[in-house]
């Protein structure tokens, strides 16, 4: 049975149907924070994203695609989340083990000089053919390219919630409308925030804000409201108030690999600042396995005491 908590969270998406509610409940359900309202998630779609050596070549283990879901299985993360080729290589063996999420588009690092832009790498179909409990995207907020991308998106979710399949959606700034600080800027990262909930997405991720504002028309507004960009804490209350006061889930990733008593003080501020998780790959499965549970297991339990 649902926790007040999960049924709290459950009823700000009132519009969606029981499919979609069902498997958002899922997710909440499974793990070690089930019945809390939090999220830790297993993405790996860096195989695809960066290439296999800057991946897996830190711990071999990672060439093997049952080698993350059981990773997230035995940690106790909420899902794990793959791209196609991944998900199809483990969800017959595991199927019912963890719920999955398969990412629908992907890019790879080798072009340079374009507009970031994710080719549509799966379907809505694949997602229900392999048993996920939810589909991921990417959009890229100051890209060139953007409104492709939130057309995509709007036709991927509008099939999705057909089915009752709830939407992750990795908002991530980026492109020649801004700065390299400003994709990581508060204001732009809260403005991502902003447009993934107003977009339809059910569970957002985002990169932990940096002390910067990029946008002057925003810095203006910041400063005549006063609000407080000093501390993570202070940032991540501003990005997840971004996402309807609060009312759609907001988790963040772990980012580039850090040593472990730096990265358990970021979750400690951005589960302080109100986030509902972390969504973390790198800093996870390049460690060596156990190393890798007991982090994922730290990680949990600062968000189940916040």
């Amino acid at each position: 049975m649902a926790t007040a908590r999960v049924k709290e969270i459950l009823s700000w998406y009132a519009s969606e149907n029981p499919g979609v509610k069902a498997n958002l409940a899922r997710m909440m359900n499974t793990g070690r924070l089930a019945g809390t309202g939090k999220f830790v998630i297993l993405p790996v779609d860096q195989g695809f994203e960066h290439g296999p050596a800057r991946s897996f070549a830190a711990n071999p283990g990672g060439y093997d695609p049952r080698y993350h879901i059981e990773l997230a299985i035995e940690s106790g993360c909420n899902a794990y989340a793959a791209p196609l080729g991944f998900i199809e290589s483990v969800a017959t063996d595991y199927a019912g083990d963890i719920p999955l999420i398969l990412k629908l588009n992907n890019s790879d690092s080798l072009s340079k000089g374009h507009e970031p832009m994710s080719a549509i790498t799966g379907s809505v179909e694949d997602a229900l053919r392999l048993g996920c409990c939810a589909i991921g995207y990417t959009i890229y907020p100051g890209s060139g390219d953007r409104n492709i991308q939130y057309e995509n998106l709007r036709e991927l979710i509008l099939e999705a919630k057909a089915v009752g399949l709830p939407m992750v959606l990795w908002a991530y700034p980026r492109g020649a409308g801004l700065s390299k600080d400003g994709e990581t800027a508060v204001d732009v990262v809260a403005y991502a925030a902003q447009i993934s909930a107003q977009l339809g997405a059910h569970i957002i991720k985002v990169k932990p804000p940096k002390k910067h504002l990029e946008v002057k028309e925003a810095a203006a507004a910041f400063e005549k409201a006063g609000i407080s960009i000093d501390t993570l804490k202070d940032r991540i209350a501003e990005v997840v108030r971004s996402a309807f006061n609060g009312r759609r889930i907001v988790i963040f990733s772990g980012g580039e690999a850090k040593g472990a008593e730096d990265l358990l003080k970021e979750v400690a501020e951005i589960a302080a600042g109100g986030a509902f998780g972390s969504i973390m790959g790198r800093n996870a499965f390049q460690r060596p396995k156990q190393e890798s549970i007991e982090l994922l297991h730290a990680v949990m339990d600062i968000f189940a005491k916040a």
